[in-house]
């Protein structure tokens, strides 16, 4: 297992951190995001839609970006491209979140290290159930 996944990182996030911000989060179910997004709430999170069209996603308000957020985020929670990714991860630390989780796929090496820098826990190229599987615990 590479550092991208470091057990303490994962333990916070999914142990200790409640309000997670979705990006790429859409109302369509038959999206991964969407998915991750419900199984979060079942594990007792808050969920929050980022995404261009700000849509009301699972009964949560959806906001066009993380700094449009009215109140803290915890995690931000990225469903976009590498290429993408890193921007996001910045804007993670900017708003003071505490944690960045990148999805399964998706990894941005120069992100991790400004943004494990800044003091901010990250993890790349796993997912919430993935993780929650491992430690033998999946579903609500």
């Amino acid at each position: 297992m590479s550092n991208w996944q470091d057990p303490a990182a994962v333990a916070l996030m999914l142990d200790e951190l409640e309000t997670w911000a979705v990006v790429g989060l859409s109302g369509d179910p038959t999206r991964t995001a969407y998915e991750i997004a419900r199984l979060l709430q079942q594990r007792g999170k808050r969920i929050v839609p980022i995404h261009p069209s700000a849509p009301v996603v699972l009964g949560e308000q959806g906001y066009a970006s993380l700094a449009d957020v009215p109140f803290g985020i915890d995690v931000v929670d990225v469903f976009r491209r590498s290429e993408a990714a890193g921007a996001f991860a910045d804007q993670a630390v900017e708003i003071g979140a505490r944690g960045v989780w990148l999805q399964l796929g998706v990894v941005d090496e120069a992100a991790l290290a400004r943004t494990t820098a800044a003091g901010v826990a990250m993890v790349m190229d796993t997912c919430p159930a993935i993780e929650w599987r491992r430690r033998g615990s999946v579903g609500g």
